[in-house]
C-alpha cells in the first residue's frame, strides 16, 4: 500500500508540474500574468463575483486581489460595477476583451482535456471525471 501511496502522489505531482508548465507556456505569450488568467477563467465560469468570493476562490487575501484586479481594471479585463441588490457590495466582472480571452483560453484547455484523454474511451472519461469531481470537493 505504501509504494502504490508514493506512486500516486509522484503522478500526481508530475501532472500538476506538467499542467503548469503547459499553463505557464500558453500565458507567457499572451502578456499576462497566471493570476490574472486563473481570475478570467473563475469569472468566465461563474459570472460576476464579489472581491470576497473571488479572493477565496483564487485563494489570495483581497488586498492582494485588489492590486491584481487593479491591473486588470487597466487592461480592459475587468470592471467594477455596483451590486444590484447591495449598495455596499462590488462585482468585479469581465469586459468584452475579458470574455474573449477567457473564451479562447477555455478553447485550449478544451484541446489539451482532448489530446490527454484521446485514447480513453467514454467509460475511462466519465471514471476520470468522476475521481477528479470527489477530489476537488476534498478542497
Amino acid at each position: 500500500m505504501k509504494n502504490q501511496d508514493d506512486s500516486l502522489n509522484h503522478a500526481m505531482i508530475e501532472f500538476y508540474e506538467k499542467l503548469s508548465s503547459w499553463e505557464m507556456a500558453v500565458v507567457k505569450d499572451k502578456g499576462f500574468s497566471l493570476p490574472q488568467v486563473h481570475t478570467v477563467e473563475i469569472l468566465g465560469l461563474n459570472g460576476p463575483m464579489r472581491m470576497k468570493e473571488l479572493a477565496q476562490k483564487i485563494g489570495v487575501t483581497t488586498g492582494t486581489l485588489t492590486v491584481q484586479v487593479d491591473k486588470m481594471v487597466d487592461a480592459g479585463l475587468v470592471k467594477r460595477v455596483p451590486h444590484a441588490n447591495d449598495r455596499r457590495s462590488i462585482l468585479i466582472e469581465l469586459t468584452e476583451n475579458g470574455h474573449m480571452m477567457f473564451t479562447e483560453h477555455d478553447k485550449l484547455h478544451m484541446q489539451l482535456t482532448q489530446d490527454l484523454t484521446a485514447k480513453f474511451d467514454d467509460s475511462e472519461r466519465a471514471k476520470l471525471l468522476e475521481f477528479f469531481e470527489r477530489i476537488n470537493k476534498e478542497f
